[in-house]
């Protein structure tokens, strides 16, 4: 049998969004899981979309850099809610969907207000511009920088948005990875690896034969999820422990179905 994992313990955690009480209980939810059943191999894996429309986006920030720190190994992704930080400094009025970032419905308004700049507008998105570039720390910066858009572990391909199918893993552009929902989301196709992301909500953590989607909408519902994946195994940690996520899992009816088996 395969070690879809290359003998890891893997933890990956869904988007954030400035939540930083579920940050904070999924941590010390790991470390006792960790406690329980240790592993020579644990690696925690972010999803991404750690800032804007929570109201604690520095500190899920500075929660995730003593993450970085600590001797629990951890790799970060980049959301596309956490690119928009560099691109909005660089330049205000900017932005390349519906809405500026600035916007209720985008949350920039939110990060900007957990660093202590209150009012920003989409309206007036220059105005908060200058006082955002002086609050944002150089170091928060540099660890938004380093965040990764991409990367392969056994048969698992983990990334925020997820994958334009079609196209090989080493020639995916940035801008799928982090924001693509079509033809990525409806696609049946074998993409050779298994794809682990975050970015469109779900009500439950989705198995899907080809991706894995744990993005549960925290930041509105409570609900922030951590897929586990072992070797073979594929689960979910719970409050309780980890707990089984078949294949099909997330669809209408999956529980009364894998109960009846």
């Amino acid at each position: 049998m395969s070690d879809l994992t290359e003998g890891r313990r893997i933890y990956a955690i869904g988007d954030m969004h400035g939540r930083l009480d579920l940050v904070s209980a999924m941590f010390d939810r790991i470390r006792r899981d960790l406690s329980r059943r240790p592993h020579p191999q644990p690696l925690v894996i972010c999803l991404g979309d750690y800032m804007d429309r929570g109201p604690e986006c520095r500190g899920v920030l500075e929660a995730l850099m003593a993450l970085r720190d600590s001797a629990l190994p951890a790799r970060f992704l980049l959301g596309n809610h956490d690119s928009y930080v560099s691109a909005y400094l660089r330049d205000p009025d900017w932005y390349d969907r519906t809405y500026h970032w600035l916007h209720d419905a985008m949350g920039g308004n939110a990060t900007l207000a957990s660093y202590g700049v209150p009012d920003a507008s989409d309206l007036h998105p220059a105005a908060t511009r200058d006082a955002f570039a002086a609050a944002f720390p150089a170091e928060h910066m540099a660890f938004l920088d380093a965040c990764e858009l991409g990367f392969q572990i056994g048969g698992y391909f983990f990334v925020h948005a997820g994958i334009r199918p079609g196209v090989a893993l080493d020639a995916q552009e940035r801008d799928d990875l982090i924001w693509i929902r079509e033809p990525f989301l409806s696609s049946s196709a074998d993409f050779g690896v298994k794809v682990v992301h975050g970015h469109t909500i779900v009500p439950e953590v989705e198995h899907h034969p080809n991706r894995i989607a744990v993005d549960t909408g925290g930041f509105r519902t409570g609900r922030l999820s951590c897929l586990l994946l072992e070797g073979e195994e594929v689960g979910l940690l719970t409050e309780a422990g980890p707990e089984p996520l078949p294949v099909n899992a997330g669809k209408p009816g999956w529980r009364t179905l894998w109960m009846r088996r």
